[in-house]
C-alpha cells in the first residue's frame, strides 16, 4: 500500500483533492492511503505513519525545501503544482505521487 500525505495550511482545503486522489487510485486499482494534514500534524503523523510521499500544497511552498532536506530520501516530497491544486485534479495529483514513488 502506498502511503500519501498531503499538506497545507489547515489540512482542510485538501481534503478534497484527497477525495479526488482516492477514487482515481480506487478506479486504476492502485492500492494507496491518501490524506490530508495542517503543519503542525506533519511530525506526529511521520511518526505514526509509513509515509512514502508528501505532497506539499501551494499555499505551504515555503516548506518544501525544509522538508526535502529533513525527510528525503526516506520519504519524497514535492510541492502540487497551483493548476492542478486549484482545479482540484486528484487524477493529475495522484500521477505526480506514483511518479515519485517509481
Amino acid at each position: 500500500m502506498k502511503e500519501i500525505m498531503l499538506v497545507c495550511n489547515a489540512g482542510m482545503s485538501t481534503s478534497m483533492l484527497v477525495t479526488k486522489m482516492q477514487k482515481a487510485a480506487e478506479a486504476q486499482g492502485v492500492d494507496a492511503k491518501i490524506w490530508a494534514v495542517s503543519l503542525s500534524e506533519v511530525d506526529e503523523n511521520i511518526k505514526k505513519n509509513n509515509i512514502e510521499a508528501i505532497l506539499v500544497g501551494p499555499q505551504v511552498k515555503f516548506v518544501v525545501k525544509k522538508f526535502k532536506a529533513a525527510y528525503e530520501p526516506e520519504i519524497q516530497v514535492t510541492d502540487i503544482p497551483m493548476a492542478d491544486y486549484g482545479r482540484m485534479d486528484g487524477e493529475k495529483v495522484l500521477a505526480l505521487a506514483l511518479s515519485l514513488l517509481d
